[in-house]
């Protein structure tokens, strides 16, 4: 090989520089989509996987590359899923579908400034729970109402509040052993009674517990009484707890603030569409409750939100403390949250209107029926890699909600080889289907699927094959 040839050789596989690169034509789609830094930043990553090599002057090539590494980086890492796993309020899938009431609302505070603490007829500096509690006081019977971003952060505010330090040398709260609950991320009512900067005291003992124990028990440091509502147990056998209304005399008498949690809480009756009850937040505060907390993207079926509810003076100075502006609901949230509070003022439209409630009072014959027109196109994509047929089956309502309260429903249920392969199929579809294995069988219980169209369109791309 002449000198020549070698020059010519060598130049062939010499690094390009890629602002050269970034200006060829066949990047300019990608460019327009993801941005100039991120293809500079897919180019250099080019270059480096292809120095040395035939094709790194390959704009073709390049740019394909280039296309396919930015399609994952540029991806939501939060995407929209089929929950077919039977829990209607499946904390890991987000929980509660809004209404579209709630997602239009949402979007409008999302596009515009608003008046999130602006008073229009003042013209001077407003509260932004002034959106929230006026419709919270109406639906629960309560004199004042104010929210934060969780039903833990409500606890953890009010607790602070009424008996809390920032020494943790706060007065005392008195607590049932038989609600100290732990639930899902290691939330323990101690742990967020040491956090609030108030003292527990535990009174009964796990399975039965007395008016007289709470009587015993209080002293000249204690602050208030707490009830919490079991929300992922039961307790069965010989048991006894007091309800909160039998602790309200109590209370008063040794001027105590009576304080309940009801967890997934709810502002409507449940036995309304056929299902268990489950206390309401109106119900506690008729009983004399002095503060209760709840969730609101639970049973109420809103955006994630602590909501208060309770005497004026309680919730004045809860409202006051300086915690509540670390804990506060953004716009958005808020905005939704008032909207799905509107639909409570139209309880006969509630199961039309609120994807929960419309979720949970989905009657069985409906979702066997869906299940038997799905079958056949299910069977059709499965072939002879797995069976598949209608089985009746048992869901939950989840997140704490009725935790042994069972609803009766229906699955497409399949039966084959390494179903952990073929659950991950259908987890790897363009919308994933998140079923449950249980007994051998792979079950996708169909009460939530309320977007058949979308679920059978994509069955075609299953591959069975890996599963």
């Amino acid at each position: 090989m002449s000198r020549v040839d070698r020059a010519q050789g060598a130049s062939a596989f010499r690094p390009l520089s890629v602002d050269r690169m970034a200006n060829w034509p066949a990047l300019a789609p990608l460019i327009a989509r993801a941005g100039r830094p991120l293809v500079v930043e897919a180019l250099r990553a080019w270059a480096d996987a292809s120095r040395g090599k035939p094709d790194v002057a390959d704009e073709g090539a390049c740019a394909r590359w280039c296309e396919a590494r930015l399609s994952a980086l540029v991806k939501p890492s939060q995407r929209r899923v089929f929950n077919l796993t039977g829990t209607v309020l499946h904390t890991n899938l987000g929980r509660a579908v809004l209404a579209e009431e709630a997602i239009q609302a949402a979007v409008e505070a999302m596009r515009s400034p608003t008046t999130l603490e602006y008073d229009l007829g003042g013209g001077a500096r407003g509260d932004r729970d002034d959106h929230i509690a006026p419709w919270l006081c109406r639906l629960t019977g309560a004199e004042a109402a104010t929210a934060v971003n969780n039903n833990a952060a409500a606890v953890l505010l009010v607790l602070n509040a009424l008996a809390g330090s920032h020494d943790g040398r706060g007065r005392e709260v008195i607590v049932s052993r038989g609600e100290l609950i732990e639930i899902g991320g290691a939330f323990r009512i101690p742990d967020i009674m040491a956090r609030a900067g108030c003292r527990l005291v535990e009174v009964g003992t796990t399975n039965r517990t007395h008016l007289k124990d709470y009587a015993a028990a209080i002293g000249p440091d204690t602050a208030a009484i707490m009830k919490v509502h079991p929300s992922n147990y039961a307790i069965h056998g010989f048991t006894n707890s007091v309800p909160a209304a039998e602790l309200v005399p109590l209370a008063r008498e040794k001027g105590l603030a009576l304080v309940e949690d009801l967890g997934s809480g709810t502002l409507a009756d449940l036995e309304t569409w056929g299902l268990p009850h489950e206390p309401t937040a109106r119900e506690a505060i008729e009983a004399g409750i002095d503060v209760v907390t709840f969730s609101g993207d639970k049973l109420l079926g809103g955006p994630q939100a602590g909501l208060i509810v309770g005497r004026k003076h309680l919730i004045e100075r809860i409202a006051r403390n300086p915690m509540k502006r670390a804990l506060r609901l953004d716009k958005v949230r808020l905005a939704a949250l008032e909207a799905t509070l509107r639909l409570y003022a139209d309880p006969a439209r509630l199961a039309e209107r609120l994807p929960t409630i419309r979720f949970l009072a989905r009657p069985a014959a409906d979702i066997r029926a869906q299940a038997e027109r799905l079958l056949p196109d299910l069977r059709k994509v499965l072939g002879s890699v797995a069976e598949a047929g209608v089985e009746a089956v048992r869901g939950q309502i989840g997140s704490g909600a009725l935790p042994v309260d069972l609803l009766e429903s229906f699955a497409l249920a399949i039966r084959g080889k390494r179903l952990d392969k073929l659950a991950d199929a259908f987890r790897r579809l363009p919308i994933p289907v998140i079923g449950r294995i249980a007994d051998d069988t792979l079950l996708l219980d169909l009460r939530t699927l309320d977007d058949e169209a979308a679920f059978t369109s994509q069955l075609g791309q299953l591959d069975v094959v890996a599963g």
